[in-house]
């Protein structure tokens, strides 16, 4: 059994222990579909439904923390916002996850219309998105379950895409050898994948050390500087870093003050972070970014909202399309981020970044999405 397997079936046992062996709390409503499904592509013609009664037309973000890429997520989902006529408001965990609880239970409690949330910690929030759910609000969730209409990226590509490069450096820049080290999040399994597609890609290099593979204790910038700190105290001369894109900016910011930078290492990461792009301008250690449009699917997850607000069909399940930045392309990414209407209201443009799969309204609600939804299988 492979790796992705593995932590696949892992998921589903965690998922299980949250809606409990019979599947549903019948006090408390429907489990969803909790057994792994292939949704057909999304249909945009689908009947009209019935709008969620009682809720306010307005649409909350549950945050995890401050880092960039989900400030991107918040632009996007605020700037759809304010195009469909509804409220928009903000609450910020701080990586706090029973603080993140309280903050969603409050937007049920306000009847609030629709939410979308970036989760600290997916189990212990599953139970008080599940109550939105069975409330009749519209639930975006940002890679783990529940959600009426879930976000993930083809996680293993999206690691692929970032391990290829990096391989192809290494073989072609650096004469095939360099010591590597990688910033997991293998502790979130939902994006365990993206580490072993890395993994996969270096094996083959005979003359590739992975002298660090290692989750930061936070997944942000500073957890990626005192886990890099670390990392130099065994091995001063790192060629490679690579990982998220918040937690690498961090290891760069130790390396540089260790008087260890190169402009011929490799630091890459996902999720097109702002100050990532501005490194890569700048020509130096940093080479590549995966992106992941922030602004762009956020601005998607609400006009999703508004839509499941006014009783029209939204897609279940969505794909963030990973993109390979380099200096060459940035331009054209960045005027896209600070217009992202301009890029979901044009078919073709807006394809390029999502896919869109399987079709859901408050009438079926009771079909919201409870696996850890991919669409890739292995």
């Amino acid at each position: 059994m492979n790796y992705y397997r593995r932590n696949w079936l892992a998921t589903l046992i965690a998922c299980s222990a949250i809606t409990g062996s019979a599947g549903v709390r019948a006090e408390e409503g429907p489990a969803g579909i909790t057994v792994p499904r292939v949704f057909g592509p999304f249909d945009r013609n689908a009947a009209k439904c019935s709008p969620p009664p009682s809720l306010s037309k307005a649409l909350a973000f549950a945050q995890d923390n401050e880092r960039e890429f989900v400030k991107g997520i918040v632009r996007g989902v605020a700037m759809a916002a304010k195009d469909r006529g509804l409220s928009f408001s903000v609450s910020i965990a701080n990586n706090d996850a029973d603080k993140m609880v309280e903050q969603v239970e409050g937007f049920r409690s306000a009847r609030t219309g629709g939410l979308v949330v970036a989760p600290v910690d997916p189990a212990s929030l599953a139970p008080a998105l599940r109550r939105m759910i069975w409330q009749g609000a519209y639930v975006g969730a940002v890679v783990p379950p529940p959600a009426t209409s879930l976000l993930n990226a083809p996680q293993y590509l999206t690691g692929k895409t970032l391990g290829d490069a990096a391989a192809n450096y290494i073989r072609t820049k650096l004469g095939g050898q360099a010591n590597v080290v990688l910033l997991t999040h293998d502790s979130l399994q939902f994006l365990a994948p993206r580490f072993a597609a890395m993994r996969d890609a270096l094996k083959d290099i005979p003359g590739v050390e992975i002298v660090a593979d290692i989750s930061p204790p936070t997944v942000n910038k500073e957890g990626g500087y005192k886990m890099m700190q670390t990392i130099l105290l065994a091995h001063p001369d790192v060629d490679v870093v690579l990982g998220a894109d918040t937690v690498v900016l961090g290891a760069l910011q130790a390396v540089r003050e260790a008087g260890k930078a190169r402009p011929d290492q490799f630091f890459g990461g996902i999720d097109g972070e702002v100050e990532a792009v501005s490194e890569i301008k700048k020509g130096g250690p940093y080479k590549i970014s995966v992106s992941l449009a922030s602004s762009v699917f956020g601005y998607a997850m609400g006009q999703h909202a508004a839509d499941w607000l006014d009783g029209k069909s939204i897609p279940q399940a969505m794909d963030i399309l990973p993109s390979a930045l380099t200096s060459g392309n940035i331009a054209s990414y960045e005027a896209d981020l600070e217009n992202p209407a301009a890029v979901f209201n044009d078919p073709a443009r807006r394809d390029a970044y999502l896919k869109m799969y399987g079709n859901i309204c408050y009438d079926s609600r009771d079909q919201y999405v409870s696996f850890p939804w991919s669409s890739e299988r292995k």
